[in-house]
């Protein structure tokens, strides 16, 4: 039986948080969570001044993990910041602002993965495709702009929150060979975020431009579904290099798909080309092959437009599971035909010169 994440979270939640009271998974003592294989890692992150009183819980914490099924190596840190109350600010800044687009710090090219609708697997498709490019030995990061709905912290298996030594610059966390920031990891789960235009594109250039993404290949970044602030400010404020638009065949989502294509002409951003997700659907028991939502419109869009279809991505279970536990399948079945399609996508980027 392989270990999972839901698994160490559910024994650490029996362990009590000694300064609040609360266990310390909603406390949000533990951060940055890997489970890899039988090898789990995170950090206790405390003040400074309470090491002493962590150190039975830190104990108890890694007694526990080494208990469960599957557990083979367990490494458990305190850990401390100078300031550790005070989070990132990610308040719009009221100083002069660059008139122009910028380029991210220590990142090389910047690549937007949109959809013009909801519910088609971009997210998906960006997990993925970021194992991907690191599994060819890319320096990749990933940045989840999908403020309303943050999935990535789910997808890529990361918990707890960034640490942020001074108040404002972020410490970005890191799994699967991927560097990764999200909106999602700055709030408790199940909390919404209620804010309007400004403070959206206040913390999305922040999370660009204050974090600490070291030097990357590629970031790639999720953007919410749609035409709105999110991606305006992205293109208007960072100097991107080009889109992925992801789509299903269906014609609903083809029509939103064209205006989120039209929305990055008018911004001056090329598309790279257009993904098909869930293009065909093979049967576990039978092996028949059914085209549910359609077959053949993204390809004949791309034709249209005179971009390439990048990639025909199957609707199939392992894709779902994968994702909602936390490894992508590039990383958890990397084998397996499901992966292929997104390693064949990531190397003809990389060969293409787009990462």
């Amino acid at each position: 039986m392989s270990l999972t994440r839901d698994a160490v979270l559910a024994a650490l939640k029996d362990i009590k948080d000694p300064a609040t009271g609360q266990d310390i998974v909603s406390a949000g003592v533990v951060r940055a969570l890997t489970v890899d294989g039988g090898t789990v890692r995170f950090v206790l992150e405390i003040a400074a001044s309470a090491a002493k009183a962590y150190e039975p819980v830190r104990a108890d914490a890694k007694a526990r993990i080494k208990a469960l099924p599957g557990a083979e190596t367990v490494s458990v840190v305190l850990t401390a910041h100078s300031k550790p109350d005070t989070p990132p600010d990610l308040k719009p800044s009221r100083k002069a602002q660059p008139a122009g687009p910028e380029p991210v710090p220590g990142v090389d090219r910047l690549i937007a993965i949109a959809s013009g609708k909801g519910g088609v697997g971009k997210s998906t498709v960006a997990s993925n495709l970021a194992c991907a490019l690191a599994a060819e030995g890319r320096r990749v990061g990933l940045l989840d702009a999908d403020v309303y709905g943050p999935s990535q912290p789910r997808m890529l298996g990361v918990s707890g929150r960034p640490a942020s030594p001074d108040g404002k610059t972020i410490l970005p966390m890191r799994n699967y060979g991927v560097t990764m920031m999200s909106i999602g990891l700055m709030t408790n789960e199940g909390q919404a975020v209620v804010w309007r235009g400004p403070m959206l594109m206040g913390a999305l250039q922040q999370m660009l431009m204050q974090v600490q993404w070291g030097a990357l290949d590629v970031l790639l970044v999720d953007l919410p579904p749609g035409t709105g602030d999110v991606q305006m400010t992205l293109a208007q404020k960072a100097r991107l290099d080009g889109a992925l638009v992801v789509s299903t065949p269906q014609d609903v989502a083809l029509l939103d798909a064209r205006k989120g294509i039209d929305m990055f002409n008018q911004l001056k951003t090329p598309i790279y080309g257009l993904i098909e997700n869930m293009s065909t659907h093979i049967c576990s028991n039978c092996g028949h092959e059914e085209h549910i939502f359609g077959h053949g419109g993204v390809a004949r869009e791309a034709e249209k437009l005179g971009v390439p279809l990048l990639a025909e991505i199957p609707l199939h279970l392992d894709i779902r599971t994968s994702s909602d536990g936390g490894a992508p399948i590039v990383v958890s079945q990397p084998d397996s035909p499901q992966a292929q399609v997104f390693r064949d996508l990531a190397r003809r980027l990389v060969a293409d010169g787009r990462a």
